[in-house]
């Protein structure tokens, strides 16, 4: 009973914080155009630079694709706002604009919108997991599992597979082809495509320009560095200790984006340039909320902020979380899991 009430309370909380919130969805057409501005320029300026180095050695070009790849998070970001239309005032720009940056981050916009769509509308649900997120299984779910697909279960959740083979496979390869369950749509079709030619015409440009092999030894970095960054920010986002799991007769949509979320308080150079998505728990609560506009929503309602806190140094602990345990209502290692049986 005292369970049931503290849910029911949990509840109308979010509900009442997602109402309130609803004052800060209204984008600056102007800010936007800003913020795209000083993203593109900057990595296009770096890219270039990192050509030009490639005469005087390659260590000199290679670091120069660190803060590139940097800033293509952040371009990643703002094709993120577009994609829930929250960026611009007119879905026509923030569609246009999500296409053409869809393009640099290897990403078909339409098909991709579509998945993460899904993936909020069911963020937090065990019974409507598997589009849009990092695959989680309960421990029952992993104890039922055979040896083989222990394993493989395992090596999904390995960090150099999570982190490093997994990013540049999801973006290099799986992103050409529209997986999932649209793949019976023409939409998704035309949206990877399209995506693919583009990407196409546009490095076919650029390898006539400086020649295939520099095109290679700048690029490549860049897309693989962003990717494993792009990819540790989702999953520091929803893999934590204390996030929120339910089965669909116990799940609410608020109170799994409010508490199914952290809230990544990183430093402020790295805030800026992850365009503030460390303010998930508040974006899932309200995605129509521009990302310049989620630090005002901290100031306003101090009280969020610590909801699902984890700083820099808390989130590496999270690294080794594999199973979620409905017993404990908590992620675990498989080695808390071993333990606890």
């Amino acid at each position: 009973m005292k369970q049931r009430s503290t849910q029911d309370s949990r509840t109308a909380q979010s509900r009442a914080l997602a109402q309130s919130l609803r004052c800060y969805r209204a984008p600056n057409n102007t800010r936007s155009a800003v913020e795209v501005a000083i993203t593109a320029a900057p990595f296009a300026l770096l890219w270039i630079t990192a050509c030009v180095a490639l005469e005087a050695g390659y260590w000199g070009a290679l670091l120069l694709t660190v803060p590139a790849a940097a800033f293509l998070v952040r371009l990643f970001m703002i094709q993120h706002d577009c994609g829930h239309r929250s960026f611009f005032r007119h879905r026509l720009a923030n569609d246009l604009v999500g296409r053409v940056i869809g393009v640099l981050t290897l990403t078909p916009y339409d098909f991709w919108r579509r998945t993460h769509a899904l993936h909020h509308a069911g963020s937090g649900n065990l019974d409507r997991r598997g589009i849009g997120d990092v695959t989680t299984l309960t421990v029952r779910e992993y104890v039922a599992l055979s040896g083989p697909r222990r394993l493989l279960y395992r090596l999904y959740r390995h960090p150099f597979v999570m982190f490093g083979i997994g990013p540049a496979y999801l973006f290099i390869f799986r992103h050409r082809l529209p997986v999932g369950r649209s793949r019976r749509r023409l939409q998704p079709w035309l949206s990877a495509m399209a995506t693919n030619a583009a990407i196409a015409a546009v490095a076919g440009i650029l390898i006539w320009q400086i020649g295939l092999g520099d095109f290679l030894l700048v690029q490549l970095p860049i897309t693989l560095i962003a990717a494993s960054i792009g990819v540790w920010l989702f999953y520091v986002q929803h893999q934590f200790e204390d996030t929120f799991w339910a089965r669909d007769a116990g799940w609410e949509f608020h109170v799994g984006g409010l508490h199914g979320s952290s809230h990544y308080d990183l430093p402020v150079v790295l805030r800026w340039l992850t365009a503030n998505i460390g303010v998930h728990h508040v974006h899932h609560l309200c995605s129509q909320i521009p990302y310049y506009r989620l630090p005002q929503v901290l100031r306003d309602h101090p009280e969020v902020a610590a909801v699902g806190r984890l700083t820099l140094m808390q989130s590496l602990r999270c690294v080794n979380k594999a199973v979620w345990d409905e017993d404990r209502q908590r992620l675990v290692s498989f080695r808390e899991m071993a333990a606890a049986r």
